[in-house]
């Protein structure tokens, strides 16, 4: 599929596997969330737009290339994309942060927004929406169209897990969003849950159950 990328770096894969481990404590999957998210920006970014700036070395002056335009806007996906953050402002500090809650309806499953806070101007940035997992696909849809409905143009989603389903709705609904997924499982269950998976991420990552 076009504008997607599921990542086969040993590094990546060994530290999913990790994750996976229900035995892995929370100290150690919230670590694990971060250096994985900070490994798939990494390249997520490689098209991260250049401009020439000015800059005097001991030796001289020069022009050397910085990130152009606006800084970068990482929107978490309430709760569980908090813990891919901070490895994304590892590799860029000055990024802005948005942040956007959903909830699904008990009945219809579908997402709903009751909070969502983006960073102006959002139009001009480059937008990293961040979830670990990529289940259904709704709460990604939704994200990505309410950032959408809000002016942003240029968007970019990660998720560390997706199940097919997820990964082919969400392509389906915005085939423009590049999507980075750090591993393609094999399906979801009856309750919607991935398999192989690797449980709640967000209960995995605060220690709640």
């Amino acid at each position: 599929m076009e504008n997607v990328t599921v990542f086969n770096h040993p590094l990546i894969q060994h530290k999913i596997s990790i994750l996976r481990d229900k035995k892995t404590g929370t100290n150690e999957f919230r670590a694990l969330v971060e250096e994985i998210a900070m490994l798939m920006g990494y390249e997520a970014l490689r098209d991260l737009p250049l401009e020439d700036v000015e800059v005097e070395t001991p030796i001289e002056t020069c022009m050397t290339p910085m990130i152009a335009g606006k800084k970068l806007a990482v929107v978490p996906i309430l709760r569980a994309g908090l813990g891919m953050v901070n490895g994304i402002l590892a590799l860029v500090p000055s990024a802005k942060i948005g942040h956007i809650g959903l909830y699904r309806d008990e009945v219809t499953h579908e997402p709903h927004e009751y909070y969502c806070k983006l960073p102006t101007p959002i139009d001009q940035r480059t937008i990293v929406v961040t979830d670990p997992m990529l289940a259904t696909g709704g709460s990604a849809v939704a994200a990505v169209d309410f950032i959408k409905q809000h002016g942003g143009r240029t968007i970019k989603f990660m998720s560390i897990i997706a199940a097919p389903e997820g990964l082919e709705r969400l392509h389906k609904a915005h085939p423009d969003v590049q999507i980075y997924v750090g591993h393609l499982d094999r399906c979801l269950n009856e309750n919607a849950y991935i398999c192989p998976g690797l449980g709640d991420a967000g209960d995995r990552i605060f220690g709640t159950k």
